[in-house]
């Protein structure tokens, strides 16, 4: 629910109720409003015209005016009102970095998505972060002063005030560099949070996990994380570690968080060096790179290629072992595999399947690849961001232009 104060005139309840309808409403009537909101007409005509004078509601030229009146006294019509603001939703991961400025309600601005520069310091990074914000809203054609909400996704635990524990080789803080502080002043809302967190809101949202209450969503690329939901509530913990990758380095047959980008080179150059896979076939000449992209792998296993089938069906195992533990914990009915490796991910899915109900004594939970791509944790950023504008902001606006114009 819409947290409104009581200083919107109406009432806490009635103003809020209707501004909830109009987020999701597009044009209306106070008889549709009434109808969605249970409110009086009295009521919910009050509730609107308050938030019209907040110019948070906009009235649009009533049916005679647009030319589609027919007899008796045409409506009232409404919306929400178009230049509220914008969101910014960041997904600011180990590797990369992607921006998104969207308006409050369905449509993308700008997005950006650039990689950081591995050998960056803390504070190098910070700065990055901040430019390329600048950049984005510049971009837009927005102001600072139209940001209504900021969500920061980081590779690392994040407490409720935004602040990451810190960690044994200083990763934590590196990837969450002081964002809570360095963004306090750019919205009324700012949250840093945990990225895989956020991947399990956008699959919530509008992927794979639509409908379910109980669900992980497991970010796999670079590092191992899960996103828990758990009776439709997304779990956080005192410090945000809830679904922290590292119980992964003391799983046997896992043994390390690092993700399947990993996993399968590892794979890859162990069936070479124990002479299961030629150094000369298709599989076996990717060694020869520094670092081995899993795409190839994967789709010459799903072209049938007997080396890459060997490889895809040991990392599936270990899958299977890492959502074999989060199902002994969560007890979820989907675990979705998120990031970029998703789109080919199958081949090793197959394989964990198989593999999965022998490490469990529960019912094996639904293995998924997500169909979100290498931009779940932003769409999960700006899918918080517009939550936090419609549930706290836009409230704070509202208040803000009524003490204004009275």
């Amino acid at each position: 629910m819409t947290e409104v104060s009581a200083d919107l005139g109406t009432g806490r309840a009635s103003v809020g109720a209707i501004l909830d309808f109009a987020w999701t409403a597009g044009e209306f009537t106070a008889t549709e409003a009434m109808a969605g909101t249970s409110l009086t007409r009295s009521t919910a005509i009050d509730a609107i015209d308050t938030l019209v004078g907040a110019d948070v509601l906009r009235e649009l030229p009533n049916a005679r005016a647009a030319g589609t009146y027919r007899a008796g006294r045409p409506s009232r019509r409404f919306m929400l009102a178009p230049d509220l603001g914008v969101v910014i939703g960041v997904d600011a991961g180990d590797t990369h970095l992607a921006v998104t400025v969207a308006d409050p309600l369905d449509r993308t601005l700008v997005h950006h998505r650039v990689e950081f520069e591995p050998s960056q310091s803390a504070a190098e990074r910070r700065a990055t972060i901040l430019e390329r914000l600048g950049d984005a809203l510049a971009e837009a054609e927005v102001t600072r002063d139209q940001v209504l909400a900021v969500c920061v996704g980081v590779a690392a635990p994040v407490n409720r005030d935004g602040i990451s524990p810190p960690h044994p080789d200083g990763f934590w803080e590196r990837t969450n560099p002081g964002l809570a502080e360095a963004l306090r002043d750019w919205a009324p809302v700012v949250q840093i949070k945990n990225d895989a967190q956020l991947a399990a809101i956008a699959e919530g949202a509008e992927g794979a996990a639509i409908g379910c209450r109980d669900y992980v969503a497991l970010l796999a690329s670079e590092r191992f994380g899960g996103g828990v939901v758990v009776d439709g509530h997304v779990l956080h913990g005192a410090h945000g570690g809830v679904g922290e990758g590292v119980v992964f380095d003391h799983i046997v047959g896992v043994g390390s968080a690092f993700g399947l980008r990993y996993a399968v080179q590892d794979q890859v150059r162990a069936a070479v060096d124990e002479g299961e896979i030629a150094a000369d076939s298709a599989v076996g000449r990717l060694v020869e790179a520094d670092r081995i992209d899993p795409r190839l792998v994967l789709t010459l296993a799903a072209s049938g290629d007997a080396d890459a089938a060997l490889v895809t069906s040991r990392v599936g195992a270990t899958v299977a072992r890492i959502v074999g533990v989060l199902g002994s914990m969560y007890d979820p009915a989907r675990v979705i595999v998120c990031g970029a490796v998703a789109e080919s991910i199958e081949p090793v899915l197959t394989a964990a399947r198989r593999i999965l109900p022998e490490e469990l004594h529960l019912p094996a939970p639904e293995i998924l690849a997500s169909t979100l791509g290498a931009e779940v944790v932003s769409r999960g950023a700006v899918a918080t961001a517009r939550r936090a504008a419609r549930e706290h902001a836009v409230p704070l606006l509202a208040e803000e232009r009524l003490r204004q114009s009275a």
